[in-house]
């Protein structure tokens, strides 16, 4: 950021000699729009960074303008810019200085961080490849039974709980049926069994899917045909 704009910034901050504030702005405005004019000339040919900020700041300046139904001579009145420049930065051809932002924010009655939204946002992307799942301890855990965690994402997102089971071989006790809150998906990608609901009970081959509700006792019945695997996915209530 060049001088010229740090001084427009402190004309916006107030007037720590006792000068006149409105004095102060204006001359800050000028200041500004000069490194304005002197940025938008050197921003035409500025890095992937620069342009996608330019774009950014178009949108939102552009969105908050439009909400309180400013045509652009409107609002370049309200800040101090002219209609020239505030078309530049509507259609992301320069990049502002701080101190436009902050004569903008002011105008528009916005936070300055308000005209950076949508830029680089983060979201929560979870890829677990195959065979990756952690394993977890489960009732039936052990020898031919295993269950993998294929993870969750964080609150308030963590409304699903996929876990991939796979059943190699059979036991002489029954499998315990299960009970809890939410509903619940199950997949068939391997072999072949029966699978309680209720008092219902459903063959379930490779392809099949089976949704209910997971207050309704459940769990694996006959394993007719091994190795067994499929995806079990709950839907919870998320954290708060």
């Amino acid at each position: 950021m060049s001088d010229v704009g740090l001084v427009s910034i402190g004309a916006v901050s107030g007037n720590a000699d006792g000068r006149d504030r409105s004095a102060d702005r204006a001359a800050g405005r000028a200041a500004g729009r000069a490194a304005d004019r002197t940025a938008g000339d050197a921003g035409s040919s500025g890095s992937g960074v620069e342009e996608a900020l330019a774009a950014v700041i178009a949108d939102r300046v552009r969105e908050f303008r439009l909400r309180h139904g400013w045509t652009v001579g409107t609002l370049a009145e309200a800040c101090g810019l002219s209609k020239g420049m505030l078309y530049k930065i509507e259609n992301a051809q320069t990049s502002p200085s701080l101190a436009t932002l902050a004569w903008l924010s002011e105008a528009l009655s916005v936070p300055v961080t308000a005209f950076f939204r949508g830029l680089s946002e983060e979201q929560d992307v979870i890829l677990v490849k195959a065979g990756a799942g952690l394993d977890i301890q489960h009732r039936r855990s052990g020898q031919g039974h295993r269950y993998q965690t294929l993870g969750t994402m964080r609150a308030p997102h963590d409304s699903l709980e996929p876990m991939l089971v796979t059943l190699t071989t059979r036991d002489a006790d029954a499998f315990p049926l299960y009970q809890h809150a939410g509903t619940e998906l199950i997949f068939m990608i391997a072999g072949k069994m029966e699978y309680c609901c209720g008092s219902a009970r459903y063959l379930l081959e490779p392809g099949d899917a089976l949704q209910f509700i997971g207050e309704v006792t459940h769990g694996p019945g006959e394993l007719i045909t091994l190795p067994i695997q499929f995806l079990a996915v709950k839907s919870v209530t998320p954290s708060s």
